[in-house]
């Protein structure tokens, strides 16, 4: 069994934190520390740690992160001139919290996606 997260008690309000969105499957707010003028973290209710633990049954759950991630992007009055949704998987690819969780970022011009 996974361990449990921050992010696991910011669903719950253990942590509260104002959530922008929150429905049965996923939890959304915004990033304590902000890449862009709009950053949201779009987050499954369910505890999988890494994108290499996703199962079948999750695929409902991946895309309401989606549905609910245009659905923010427009709130945010950001749709129309563009967003960047991100998921990192792992230490070489940056996951700092081990509860898997989608960032939508935009609000100004975000540049090349990698600089290698």
């Amino acid at each position: 069994m996974a361990e449990e997260t921050i992010f696991s008690k910011i669903i719950r309000q253990e942590i509260p934190t104002p959530l922008l969105y929150q429905d049965e499957l996923v939890t959304a707010f915004r990033d304590i520390s902000p890449q862009a003028e709009s950053h949201i973290l779009i987050i499954p209710n369910k505890l999988i740690p890494t994108v290499n633990d996703v199962e079948e049954e999750d695929e409902l759950t991946l895309g309401r992160l989606f549905t609910v991630a245009k659905k923010l992007a427009k709130e945010e009055g950001i749709a129309e001139d563009g967003y960047r949704l991100i998921m990192n998987c792992n230490q070489h690819g940056g996951q700092e919290v081990y509860h898997i969780h989608m960032h939508l970022v935009g609000g100004q011009p975000l540049g090349k996606m990698l600089n290698i």
